[in-house]
């Protein structure tokens, strides 16, 4: 009962109804992660140029400004980050920031499926190619009922129920839906009769939240 509780506090509803479109299907522009490698380039005063790795605190220590935040932030929006710390000892910086390296793109199928883990994405890859590279579902799998779970921002995550069963149909076929880096997919053994469109990340990371689904009756 405590973990049906549990479950049900954490799918925090922050939306009135799921929908079925607009599913964060937009291609975002990257944003900078713990252990993305940096170049930081100052177009008038060069000798301040740097390269650097965000630490797993999201924070990165430069020549010249000290640490700053960057972990959630576009590369302009670093640049500009960057600029204003600057600008108390400069005139007007114009500083570029560019990405050297990267965390590479991946996606995690957790539950009923033959090989559960983490998994580089190389290119575009479809919810059924997904379960298709962790070995595919297992006999006690409720196929008609995949949970994908995906970040909006660092506070929320969309989710939405999928029957997989479906959209192996011929007729359906064209309906699968692109998986995005950061994407959570969890194939449940038992019926979850509900699930919230939105997840608070603030109350768990998504692998709890996924813990706690697949324990769900």
């Amino acid at each position: 009962m405590k973990l049906f509780l549990m479950a049900w506090t954490l799918l925090i509803t922050l939306a009135a109804a799921q929908g079925s479109g607009g599913f964060a299907d937009r291609d975002p522009q990257y944003k900078l992660q713990a252990e993305d490698k940096i170049e930081v380039q100052y177009r008038y005063t060069p000798e301040y140029n740097a390269t650097a790795a965000l630490q797993p605190d999201g924070y990165v220590s430069l020549p010249f400004v000290g640490q700053v935040k960057l972990a959630g932030l576009t590369l302009g929006q670093a640049s500009k980050a960057i600029a204003d710390r600057a600008s108390d000892r400069l005139s007007d910086p114009e500083v570029e920031v560019l990405l050297r390296d990267y965390v590479k793109p991946y996606f995690v199928v957790a539950g009923e499926v033959e090989h559960p883990g983490r998994f580089e994405l190389h290119g575009q890859v479809s919810l059924i190619e997904a379960l298709a590279l962790s070995g595919g579902l297992k006999s006690s799998s409720k196929r008609t009922q995949v949970v994908l779970m995906r970040k909006t921002d660092k506070d929320t995550a969309e989710v939405r129920l999928l029957d997989v069963r479906k959209l192996m149909s011929a007729s359906d076929i064209t309906e699968d839906i692109t998986i995005r880096s950061g994407d959570l997919i969890v194939v449940p053994r038992n019926w979850i009769s509900r699930v919230e469109p939105i997840v608070r990340l603030s109350e768990a990371p998504l692998s709890a939240a996924a813990a706690l689904m697949l324990g769900i009756r």
